[in-house]
């Protein structure tokens, strides 16, 4: 454990943002597998796809995940919503 009183702050703020993370990333997730996964689901998946995007944006912003993967994902799920929706 730590002994300087700096370092004590430091493990007190680490502590806050872990949880806050966990939080953070586990609503992600959360979202992640509400989309639909069939064809038969396919007019929730306009709002699920929003909330989705909303999400992931959010946390690629707050550094949780890379920009560069939060990108990737919102361009799978719009492709995956195009082909679809033919």
């Amino acid at each position: 454990m730590a002994t300087h009183k700096s370092a004590l702050k430091r493990a007190r703020q680490n502590i806050k943002r872990e949880a806050r993370n966990r939080a953070h990333r586990s609503r992600l997730r959360t979202v992640l597998k509400e989309l639909p996964a069939s064809d038969e689901e396919i007019e929730d998946f306009p709002g699920k796809l929003r909330s989705a995007e909303r999400e992931l944006r959010r946390a690629a912003s707050k550094g949780l995940i890379p920009k560069s993967r939060a990108n990737r994902k919102i361009s799978r799920l719009h492709r995956r919503y195009a082909i679809s929706a033919k």
